[in-house]
């Protein structure tokens, strides 16, 4: 199995969602034993955001590309090739603001291709990204699960990995992490009591 490992948070060693991603790779690794395991840190190592360039390098033939167009090609064809072959993916998505972070938006838009990952038919939308499990760890300062300021967070992951035709989808949720240590200190011992009783309890 091929397991993705997608980290976006900007916090480093005190990110809440970083550890509870790492423990459910971990988790993920001991229930299969032969994993082979992708990482991507997108806040250390940022992929460019979708830009004018991206398109004009996708348009251009391979022998015309200057220097920058080659780098923006083949950033865009790595993305989308560790994405499609990834048999399961974890996703570590902090809300900031009310969304996503900005490094992980410019992840989705390398992976949400054309063609690719999706395309359109004569019955509508057809995601092609079939088969795939997804895990996202969702950590939030406050609490936003079913409000109006959770759509452009979980709700949105949601649409967006079922529109690319992904439907086993799992979160882990630590909310409410801004609320005092107890809360938080809860909210993270709730998270891991989940990743290890329920998501891979019969593993």
């Amino acid at each position: 199995m091929k397991l993705l490992h997608i980290d976006s948070s900007i916090l480093g060693d005190n990110s809440a969602s970083r550890q509870l991603s790492r423990q459910v790779v971990d988790a993920w690794k001991l229930a299969e034993p032969g994993a082979v395991v992708t990482y991507r840190d997108l806040a250390s190592d940022a992929i460019s955001h979708f830009s004018s360039l991206t398109l004009v390098a996708g348009g251009t033939a391979a022998e015309l590309r200057d220097a920058a167009q080659r780098h923006e090609a083949e950033l865009s064809a790595s993305t989308l090739e560790e994405f499609l072959a990834a048999d399961a993916i974890v996703i570590a998505a902090p809300m900031y603001n009310f969304s996503i972070p900005t490094q992980l938006k410019a992840w989705i838009d390398r992976i949400t291709v054309a063609g690719k990952t999706f395309r359109y038919t004569d019955a509508g939308p057809e995601g092609l990204a079939v088969g795939k499990k997804l895990v996202i760890v969702s950590t939030s300062g406050g609490l936003h699960v079913g409000m109006p300021t959770g759509v452009a967070h979980e709700d949105y992951l949601n649409v967006l990995f079922g529109f690319l035709g992904i439907s086993d989808i799992e979160f882990v949720r630590a909310h409410g992490l801004g609320y005092g240590e107890e809360v938080r200190a809860k909210a993270i011992s709730t998270a891991q009591e989940r990743i290890r009783e329920e998501l891979f309890a019969t593993a």
